[in-house]
């Protein structure tokens, strides 16, 4: 099984992908969320220069944050820092969009906006469209800005069959957030097959979080808990801003839900709320916010254990076709990233 890591773009960025490549690490990914996060696009360049082997991923953008042409630009530009090193993850823009107050893109404007870039990222034109006015497009530029000689590779993001669809019908490879049930893994694979006109290519991904427990170390304790929490809450936040997800919930996580509301000061109705709910996601929580972190939540979202359950469980999702697991170390991530690289060796 290969092993990535994906952080939240910040000075020294870089660093981190460095030593990611020197612990043999396959993949080094940046959240694309404005308004939360730095620049992926930014960040990325610099961890280009930076490294020589390592492939780095955007994870993930969308047609509700960027452009087609700024897009392809954007990718085009870093393939030409690291050639065929560069993945971009593409995707509804769920998380992104929501934390502006907004709805994520539809499939339909997943789909165009995948097929357009890789069109434009492999020095072809394509067919763009802003309002009633189309136009044929194409990279007028060449040489230093734009490399096709390593294309970029495409992964949608997918939590269910209809995103696994796009995939099959646009012959890349699969993305998904702390989706580690083998059996959903295998319901993805099925629809991106059943939709697909060749053989299946793309590696598939999970991102998710680790924490590998020490001798007689609580599996739920704090250390466990600010390791995992990143993941966990953005699973509420997801609920509290989604009432009718958060309705089919069991109740001990319902009320996990409308606690996190109290303490972020909001509703589930609020017209504002998102300017609350998405205050530091995906970044290490608060130790107040601790009890939010349900062991059934830990369990099914993230990857706590031992050492051999931990390796029980790689083997099981390496079976299920996933071909690398990607996490986001928020406590230490120099110790945590030493730590997944020794697991995973």
């Amino acid at each position: 099984m290969r092993a990535g890591v994906v952080v939240a773009a910040r000075p020294g960025v870089e660093e981190l992908a460095v030593q990611a490549e020197e612990l043999g690490l396959s993949s080094f990914w940046v959240y694309d969320t404005p308004m939360v996060h730095g620049d992926p696009f930014a960040a990325l360049a610099l961890c280009a220069k930076a490294t020589s082997r390592i492939r780095l991923g955007v994870g993930v953008t969308s047609p509700a944050l960027r452009s087609i042409p700024a897009a392809a630009s954007a990718l085009a530009s870093l393939d030409a820092l690291a050639p065929g090193r560069i993945i971009c993850g593409v995707g509804t823009g769920n998380s992104a969009r929501r934390t502006l107050g907004m709805p994520p893109a539809t499939g339909a404007e997943l789909e165009t906006f995948t097929a357009s870039l890789q069109d434009l990222c492999a020095g072809r034109s394509i067919s763009y469209r802003e309002g009633d006015r189309v136009r044929d497009i194409r990279f007028l530029h060449a040489g230093q800005y734009r490399d096709t000689a390593g294309p970029v590779d495409f992964v949608v993001a997918a939590q269910g069959v209809k995103a696994a669809a796009i995939a099959g019908r646009r012959g890349t490879g699969l993305l998904s957030f702390a989706t580690l049930d083998p059996s959903a893994w295998r319901a993805l694979h099925g629809a991106r097959r059943e939709n697909s006109s060749t053989p299946v290519g793309g590696d598939c991904y999970l991102m998710t979080s680790l924490h590998v427990l020490g001798e007689s170390e609580d599996p739920y304790g704090d250390a466990v808990r600010d390791a995992t929490g990143h993941t966990v809450l953005s699973f509420l936040v997801f609920a509290a801003d989604k009432p009718s997800f958060a309705e089919v919930l069991g109740p001990e996580e319902r009320e996990a839900v409308r606690r996190f509301l109290d303490r972020r000061g909001t509703t589930a109705t609020a017209p504002d709320r998102y300017r609350m709910l998405y205050t530091n996601y995906l970044g290490r929580i608060d130790p107040a916010d601790r009890d939010l972190v349900l062991p059934a939540l830990i369990d099914r979202l993230a990857m706590a254990g031992t050492r051999d359950d931990l390796l029980s469980r790689i083997a099981a999702m390496a079976a299920a076709g996933i071909d690398e697991i990607v996490i986001q170390p928020v406590v230490d991530p120099p110790a945590e990233m030493a730590e997944f690289a020794k697991l995973t060796a």
